[in-house]
């Protein structure tokens, strides 16, 4: 019958056991020098060798032919242990039996001396599964322990065990393995099993197992039943998920601010049955790479990719601001929790991949911070952003004096008067300057509806105002100003329905209360940035 590769390779020895040796070092010695404790706990992830040390240790203690701490793997006690014959050695599902009755009926049998081995050892997988009854059955016999028992405990959850049972124990974390050992490790099975793996497939399986030898190894063992010739795309196609190479195509729709090519992208990759879920999850793991890359001089110790990916990773994080990357982060991780409510999966991932391409939209933190590192980059590059022009004051009266001051003197010089005498101060923008409502705004509005359903919500509630050929925009929403800022397409949509409302091209600007005596409406937050670089405060911006 045939056996799974990660049961055919689960290591025999303490020195099997990889990454992890800081325990097994520990465990050898104390098992070396006969002094092995009466309770150990195990802790740790899934897949990092809790259950595999617990039965070597098992082994080891009882073991007439130990060396170094190892069991020897040949007597009969170790090869009773190992296909379970000897029932001194008691491996315990805690998930199944944690009740009360199942841990007395365990204190009762361990008092009993062994039958055949020197020690009796309990296994408790899933130790923080035990009711709280069980574990104090359990706790009474720890506290006085019969020199013959040795209990081991192994759980995932540690912070579920009382505190009166993790003081009588020796606690061991066990630590994810790294993506370079688990990749020599299953450079080792394959060749072992006489299959061929690419290295970036080793490396992808690595990533995708998350730390875990089990998970890393059974995956290995689907792919093998595909194909001895195990390449990325192998690797891909059996776990379902998506290439490096769809990744940094979406990042470049975000980047881009192309709402339709990650749309295009996502429906290509669910048209190849990719899971919504896990392609969230790769790009939450791919931002998190740029976030990295991003931060870090020397980011390969913290990745788990080839060299050549590692620097496509820097190079496509220089188009990321790092608040645009923690906001991205930001809204893949809720994505990622409202999948888990919903069976529209992929309408929740597309939904997502809007926001992430109209940041302007996002009333987030994370958001308004995304653009504001947008328009600084802009800045220190010498240009406004896009879309965005120096004002054009619409104040004329502002320049009559200087004209005046131009003239050429002429006729009578006693009739010439003074220039303080003769030219008054120029009248302030408040007492010249009239805005007009404009009549026509609501079939504007309802006309921008069917162009562009975003901004026509933006817009809901507005007024509209029209001085010197520019159409001045009332909106409360304290969005709409970086919205048609940032967004050509916005811009392109409100003049559309002005022309074809009234046949009339008008130049847009914000309406500004402060000049008409008017209250002033919540303050935006760009708008606020961008006053505090010292443009004109008196003119009206023309966008």
């Amino acid at each position: 019958m045939y056996q799974a590769l990660y049961r055919k390779y689960r290591p025999k020895t303490f020195e099997d056991v990889v990454g992890q040796e800081h325990i097994t070092t520990t465990l050898k010695n104390e098992i070396a020098g006969g002094k092995p404790s009466h309770a150990y706990l195990f802790t740790g992830s899934r897949g990092t060798g809790k259950t595999t040390c617990s039965k070597i240790l098992a082994k080891a203690v009882n073991c007439p032919n130990q060396a170094g701490g190892n069991p020897c793997g040949v007597c009969d006690i170790c090869r009773g242990i190992e296909d379970g014959s000897i029932l001194d050695v008691v491996e315990i599902d805690a998930a199944s039996n944690n009740g009360v009755d199942n841990i007395r009926d365990l204190r009762d049998e361990a008092n009993f001396t062994p039958a055949v081995a020197k020690y009796r050892v309990y296994i408790i997988d899933e130790a923080h599964m035990l009711s709280t009854g069980a574990f104090n059955a359990l706790l009474k016999i720890m506290e006085e322990p019969p020199e013959h028992v040795i209990f081991i405990l192994a759980t995932t959850e540690v912070h579920k065990i009382p505190a009166t049972v993790l003081s009588r124990c020796q606690r061991f974390d066990f630590k994810r393995i790294s993506g370079d050992e688990l990749s020599g490790r299953l450079q080792y099975v394959a060749q072992q099993e006489g299959f061929a793996l690419a290295e970036d497939a080793a490396l992808l399986i690595a990533r995708l197992s998350d730390g875990g030898m089990r998970d890393a190894i059974s995956l290995l063992d689907l792919c093998s039943s595909y194909s001895h010739d195990i390449t990325l795309s192998t690797v891909a196609d059996a776990a379902g998920v998506v290439g490096q190479d769809h990744l940094f195509s979406l990042d470049e729709a975000i980047a881009s601010r192309d709402p339709a090519q990650a749309l295009a992208q996502i429906e290509a990759l669910g048209e190849r049955s990719v899971d919504p879920e896990r392609l969230c999850e790769q790009l939450i793991g791919h931002f998190r790479d740029l976030m990295i890359a991003s931060s870090v001089a020397d980011p390969g110790p913290l990745l788990t990719c080839m060299p050549s990916e590692q620097e496509q990773l820097k190079t496509h994080a220089k188009a990321f601001p790092m608040g645009e990357i923690l906001y991205i982060l930001t809204v893949l991780q809720d994505c990622l929790g409202r999948m888990a409510k919903t069976t529209l999966r992929k309408t929740e991932l597309e939904m997502a991949a809007i926001r992430l391409c109209s940041p302007q939209l996002s009333t987030l933190p994370e958001g308004i911070l995304a653009r504001l590192e947008r328009l600084e980059r802009a800045l220190t590059a010498g240009a406004f952003p896009q879309g965005g022009q120096a004002p054009a004051p619409l104040a004329k009266e502002a320049s009559a004096a200087p004209k005046a001051a131009e003239e050429p003197a002429g006729g009578g010089g006693e009739d010439l008067p003074s220039p303080t005498a003769e030219i008054p101060p120029p009248p302030t923008p408040k007492e010249e300057k009239v805005a007009v409502p404009f009549g026509p705004w609501q079939q504007v509005l309802e006309r921008l509806e069917q162009l562009n359903g975003a901004l026509y919500g933006a817009l809901s509630g507005s007024s509209a105002y029209e001085c010197e050929g520019v159409l001045l925009i009332d909106c409360k929403n304290p969005m709409f100003l970086s919205l048609i800022r940032d967004n050509d397409y916005s811009r392109k949509s409100i003049r559309q329905a002005v022309m074809e409302v009234t046949g009339r091209k008008l130049r847009l600007g914000p309406y500004k209360p402060e000049q008409y005596q008017t209250k002033p409406s919540q303050p935006d937050p760009l708008e606020d940035f961008l006053n505090n670089l010292s443009l004109p405060q008196e003119s009206v911006e023309i966008l």
